[in-house]
């Protein structure tokens, strides 16, 4: 998501920060480059103009004009107006044991259109929740598709919390009452209900979700779009905020080839901020919506601090500190290179890992070919040695290359890359440890240049 809007913006804003001083003519050339940049990417057309003269306004300032760095203040003013146009600050869910509606209880209420991921949203919310120590419960409130019911069980089922459904009840509100008693009944203290979707907004789908708040008042009532279909899920959001008086935004597949006009819309539009969002198909692929984060995200400043969480959360720290260890010591073996494979590959796709760090575009990626299939043939090719080639792959010949090759599906010549690619990471840690550890090594590297 954001890749064509962010090589946009980054080719305009280097061009403008290399000024070695504004006028209002070159500034107005480089807004018109981002206004028909947030355009492209689906943004609201009021919204993209609003903005844009918000930047213009504070760009042509005397304080910007007169400064040593002009271009660079430009840029943080954009980042600025960005992170402010995406809310400012992580919106929180109104959860909190005590502080809710109901004793001890707090209550979900998650809506949206047929396909957007509300069902599986559910899960993951369920799951992040567990993690946290809450008790979550989650409640099949739709009365239509018996699928949707099927597809909650597994769902429930496969993050380890309880389910309730009602197949012969056809009144979603009292389905969820029933729910509300039997989640307290189970010294459970989140009840998340999924609600019924349509192909479509109409008024039986908005009185039955008003039937629901009315029956079981509702802590945090949360709206699911889908990403992909950009200005449409803000005309969406607009339509439930009419009816419904929703607490916030879900997107969901902010992995995917969306353009990014609803993230940058949603919140001007309506009113209501974005709350969560859906990066992955795993239902550990949830993350809290952070507007100065994802606004360096599509400024190509990159976003450690999201790296870092995902890695607390994901990797084993354990096993990545004895691979560390081992890395300085300089006894790591391709059985070790294998645990810090599996390890990598826990944090998702690889070039949505990279594009986190600051500096990342777009255009460096494609150019760097990054393949997560390549991960694929390196654990095939380690797994198709013995105990010893691994621990000690000097020993691998011509002969042993060869069956390696054929057990692993591969060719030789991928054998002999994996191996002189081990052999150079081992050269590498050697002259990182004689330079006396990582800082002292990365110093004289600087020092050379």
């Amino acid at each position: 998501m954001f890749q064509d809007l962010t090589r946009r913006l980054d080719r305009t804003l280097k061009k403008l920060s290399g000024q070695d001083k504004l006028t209002e003519d070159n500034v107005k050339e480089a807004l018109r480059e981002v206004r028909m940049a947030l355009l492209e990417a689906d943004v609201n057309y009021g919204v993209a103009k609003q903005l844009v003269a918000s930047i213009r306004e504070k760009a042509l300032g005397a304080e910007v004009m007169d400064s040593l760095s002009p271009g660079q203040q430009v840029v943080k003013i954009v980042n600025d107006e960005l992170t402010a146009l995406l809310g400012g600050k992580a919106a929180e869910l109104n959860l909190e044991p005590g502080t809710g509606k109901h004793k001890d209880m707090a209550t979900v209420m998650v809506m949206g259109l047929q396909g957007s991921g509300k069902t599986t949203f559910c899960g993951k919310l369920a799951l992040k929740l567990k993690k946290q120590g809450r008790k979550p419960m989650l409640v099949a409130g739709d009365i239509y598709r018996p699928a949707a019911i099927d597809q909650l069980e597994v769902i429930a089922a496969q993050v380890g919390v309880p389910v309730h459904s009602d197949r012969e009840r056809k009144n979603a509100a009292q389905i969820v009452k029933l729910a509300l008693r039997r989640a307290k009944d189970n010294k459970c203290d989140v009840l998340i209900v999924d609600t019924a979707g349509r192909l479509h907004i109409d008024d039986v789908l908005m009185n039955e979700l008003e039937a629901i708040d009315k029956m079981v008042p509702m802590d945090e009532k949360l709206l699911v779009l889908d990403a992909m279909t950009g200005q449409e899920a803000v005309n969406i959001a607009v339509t439930f905020a009419e009816r419904l008086d929703f607490d916030g935004a879900v997107l969901t597949k902010l992995d995917g080839d969306a353009r990014g006009g609803a993230a940058l819309s949603v919140l001007e539009v309506t009113g209501r901020p974005i709350k969560l969002v859906g990066v992955g198909e795993k239902m550990e692929d949830l993350e809290v919506f952070h507007p100065e984060r994802m606004a360096g995200r599509i400024l190509g400043m990159g976003d450690v601090l999201t790296l870092i969480e995902q890695a607390e959360e994901k990797m084993d720290l354990d096993q990545a500190e004895h691979l560390a260890g081992r890395f300085s010591s300089g006894q790591f073996t391709l059985e070790d290179f294998q645990a810090q494979i599996r390890q990598m590959k826990k944090m998702g796709p690889l070039k949505g890992v990279l594009k986190m760090l600051p500096g990342v575009n777009g255009d460096m990626l494609d150019k760097a070919k990054v393949d997560d299939k390549q991960f694929v043939k390196v654990e095939a090719i380690i797994n198709s040695m013995t105990i010893a080639e691994r621990r000690q792959p000097e020993i691998i010949n011509g002969s042993r290359r060869k069956r390696i090759a054929r057990g692993s599906g591969t060719t030789v010549s991928q054998v002999n890359k994996l191996l002189k690619q081990y052999r150079d990471m081992r050269r590498m840690m050697r002259q990182i440890n004689s330079a006396g550890g990582i800082e002292e090594f990365g110093q004289k590297v600087l020092g050379k240049r």
